[in-house]
């Protein structure tokens, strides 16, 4: 092992990075500075798996993966699709589950319908651009939101929206719902394609292992 360079992962923040280190900790794969809270550290090591770890925003994993600043990230299949990046998609992980939808008033599901051009209001332009245009044959206007894209429709901003849909209680709260399902979503596991040539046994091994636990 002494002979093995590190391996590197870029985990998204929050509840995604928890439950990657739950998981692998369920194959022997710990990292013990993570779990000091009070930490300011960036990169956190296990020395005897020659394992490097560090937290990024979810949007930023695909790029060091891309870049090989991370040999492995694992990120949501919605920042994958959005960022479009030069990776490869190796395991899905089956936790984070929801769905990236195209939601509205029950009013705008005969727009969809009828391939009229329609405003289209989303935090993910591209998959929205990438639905609409490939998937749909529809014209739209898509327009970049950061926020609660919910809004668009109320202010009359947009016809409908596309966005992550977990439970739909939002939603329904403003009187919107799900007009058509685009896509389902999960966490994955995305490999840089050099390291997959460079490391082809130690990230095999690991994929066959995280497999092998996830469908126990």
């Amino acid at each position: 092992m002494s002979d093995y360079r590190y391996l590197t992962f870029a985990l998204g923040k929050g509840r995604l990075a928890t439950k990657t280190m739950e998981l692998f900790e369920e194959i022997g794969i710990t990292c013990e500075e993570m779990k000091d809270k009070n930490s300011r550290k960036l990169i956190f090591v296990n020395e005897e798996l020659k394992l490097r770890f560090f937290l990024s925003k979810g949007p930023d994993v695909p790029t060091y993966v891309e870049y090989g600043a991370a040999d492995i990230g694992i990120v949501g299949r919605d920042t994958i699709l959005e960022e479009n990046r030069n990776v490869y998609e190796v395991l899905d992980l089956g936790y984070g589950k929801c769905r990236m939808c195209v939601c509205g008033p029950a009013s705008a599901r005969e727009l969809l319908q009828h391939h009229e051009r329609i405003r289209v209001a989303s935090k993910y332009p591209n998959i929205a651009r990438d639905y609409f245009y490939d998937k749909k044959h529809q014209t739209v206007d898509i327009i970049k939101l950061n926020g609660s894209v919910e809004l668009g429709p109320l202010v009359e901003l947009s016809d409908v929206i596309v966005d992550i849909v977990e439970t739909g209680s939002t939603l329904k709260e403003n009187g919107l719902e799900v007009l058509e399902e685009v896509c389902p979503l999960s966490a994955r596991m995305i490999v840089n394609p050099v390291s997959m040539q460079m490391e082809t046994e130690r990230i095999k091994d690991l994929v066959n292992r995280l497999r092998g636990r996830l469908s126990s």
